[in-house]
C-alpha cells in the first residue's frame, strides 16, 4: 500500500513544534526517505527535532514498523529448534557474542547473530572474526538457514534488504550529531532484529564512560524503549544493563579478542567475561523455554568449544590456524606502586581505535593484529615498573596519539586503599 503523501517539510515543522506525528506522516517520510525523495538535509532536520522533543510510545513503534516494512522481512519457522539472539549497544573488549553463541547453540537454542563493524572506539563483532584465516561474513540466506540447521549458530552480516531506511538513517546520523537520540537507537536496533525474525531477544544495554549511554538512567529509558519495541511485535525481549565503565576481559582489539573468547570456550578467561556470557545465555535460554539447561554445565563439558569449530569451518575459517600478531609493541609500565582503582574504558577503546584497531570511517581498513591488552584490573595491586599495559599496532608511528589517550585513563592508589568494584550486572528490564 502507497503511504498517503505528505511534505518533508510539514513533517519536520510538526516535530519542530513538539507535536506527535501521525502514523501516515511516519509511513510517509520513511518510505520517501528510502526512495529518495526526502533530501538527507531534510532528514537530517528531523532527526535533531526528535533529539530535542523526543517521541511517544506509539511514534517509536510506528517508526520502527515503517522502517521494518522498508525492506524484507526473515522467519525461522522452518527450524526444529527455538531462536534467540543478542545485541550489545557497543563497548570496548566487549567480545561476548563469539563464546555465547555456540554456547546457547549448544544448550540446544539456535542463534542467528547479525552482527556489525566496529565504527569508532567501540569493536565490531564481525572485524573481530575477519582476523581468522579464511572466515567470511557475508552470507547467502540459504547459507545462514543451512548453518543454523546443522550447526546451530551463526555469526554474520545483515544482508542489504533489512531495513534499508535504516542503513541511511545510521550513516546520517553519525554525521548529524543525532546518535544519541534515544527513540532513533531503539528503532535501529529493535528493526533490524524483528527484521531478522528471531523468536527471542536479549538486549546487552551498556552504561559507563566507555558506552553511548553514560547514566545508568539514560540506559535505563533506552532499554525500557526496546524492550516495548520487542514485546509490542512479539518478540519475547529482556535486557540487561552492563558496567562499561571499565574495559570487559583484558583485551581490546580483533584478533587478541578472538583468543580470549576461545579462551572462555576452553574453560578459562577472564572472570567478567565468563560472568556475562553465562548472565546472557541464562536469559538466551529463559527467553527461547529452555531455562531447565545450566549453561556452565555446558561450558564446562566442552560442547560450546566443538560448536565454535564447526561455527568457523562452517563460514570459511580455520579455527586452529595462527592468528595474526602486530608487528610493534609498546609497554606502559605502572607509574607507581599501589592499587589500580580505575582504568577507564573510553581511554582504552581510543587508544585501540588509534592503534589500528578500529574505523573512523566505515570504509577504513582496520589491522587484525592491532590493540591494548592490560595486565591489571582495577582492584589489583600493582608494583612500580611492571606492565600495565601493551599496546599492539603495525605502525609504530600510532603509538603516539595511543599513548595520549591513555593519559589520566587509569588510577593507582596507595596500598591498602580500599577499592570497591562496580557490580558487572546494573539492573534486569523486561
Amino acid at each position: 500500500m502507497t503511504p498517503a503523501q505528505h511534505d518533508a517539510i510539514e513533517v519536520i515543522i510538526a516535530k519542530r513544534g513538539g507535536a506527535a506525528l501521525t502514523d501516515s506522516q511516519i509511513d510517509w517520510v520513511i518510505d520517501a526517505y528510502t526512495r529518495g525523495v526526502v533530501a538527507d538535509e531534510q532528514m537530517s532536520a528531523l532527526a535533531m527535532a526528535i533529539l530535542l522533543n523526543g517521541m511517544t510510545r506509539p511514534e517509536i513503534a510506528r517508526w520502527t514498523a515503517a522502517m521494518i516494512a522498508s525492506g524484507e522481512r526473515m522467519a525461522f519457522d522452518g527450524l526444529p529448534l527455538p531462536t534467540a539472539d543478542k545485541h550489545s549497544t557497543g563497548g570496548v573488549g566487549d567480545k561476548i557474542t563469539l563464546p555465547l553463541a555456540p554456547l546457547v547453540a549448544a544448550c540446544g537454542v539456535a542463534v542467528p547473530q547479525l552482527s556489525g563493524r566496529g565504527l569508532g572506539h567501540t569493536g565490531g563483532t564481525l572485524d573481530k572474526l575477519e582476523s581468522i584465516p579464511g572466515w567470511r561474513a557475508t552470507l547467502s540466506n540459504d547459507e545462514m538457514f543451512a548453518q543454523l540447521r546443522d550447526v546451530g549458530a551463526v555469526i554474520c552480516a545483515a544482508g542489504d534488504g533489512l531495513a534499508p531506511a535504516d542503513k541511511k538513517l545510521y550513516a546520517l546520523r553519525d554525521v548529524t550529531g543525532t546518535v544519541e537520540a534515544i527513540p532513533l537507537i531503539a528503532s535501529s536496533i529493535m528493526s533490524k532484529k524483528i527484521a531478522e525474525g528471531t523468536g527471542s531477544l536479549v538486549l546487552d544495554v551498556k552504561v559507563g564512560t566507555g558506552a553511548f549511554m553514560k547514566t545508568l538512567a539514560d540506559a535505563q529509558e533506552l532499554a525500557r524503549t526496546m524492550v516495548d519495541l520487542g514485546t509490542d511485535a512479539g518478540v519475547t525481549t529482556v535486557a540487561l544493563l552492563t558496567d562499561m565503565s571499565t574495559p570487559l576481559g583484558l583485551t581490546a582489539g580483533n584478533a587478541i579478542e578472538v583468543a580470549e573468547s576461545v579462551e572462555v570456550l576452553a574453560g578459562g578467561g577472564p572472570a567478567d567475561v565468563v560472568e556475562l556470557t553465562l548472565a546472557l545465555a541464562r536469559e538466551m535460554l529463559r527467553g527461547a523455554g529452555r531455562e531447565h539447561v545450566d549453561p556452565a554445565d555446558v561450558l564446562a563439558s566442552g560442547k560450546a568449544m566443538d560448536v565454535w569449530n564447526a561455527m568457523i569451518r562452517a563460514q570459511g575459517g580455520d579455527p586452529v590456524a595462527a592468528l595474526p600478531v602486530a608487528r610493534e609493541s609498546h609497554v606502559v609500565a605502572a607509574p607507581s606502586s599501589g592499587v589500580l582503582t580505575g582504568l577507564d574504558a573510553m581511554a582504552v577503546g581510543l587508544a585501540a581505535w588509534r592503534l589500528g584497531a578500529g574505523r573512523a570511517r566505515k570504509e577504513d581498513p582496520v589491522q587484525a593484529g592491532a590493540g591494548v591488552v592490560w595486565h591489571a584490573r582495577p582492584g589489583d595491586t600493582v608494583t612500580a615498573g611492571q606492565p600495565l599495559l601493551t599496546l599492539l599496532t603495525d605502525d609504530e608511528s600510532r603509538f603516539e596519539r595511543a599513548l595520549a589517550s591513555l593519559d589520566g585513563g587509569y588510577d593507582i592508589a596507595p596500598t591498602g586503599t580500599a577499592f570497591e568494584p562496580t557490580p558487572l550486572l546494573l539492573d534486569r528490564i523486561g
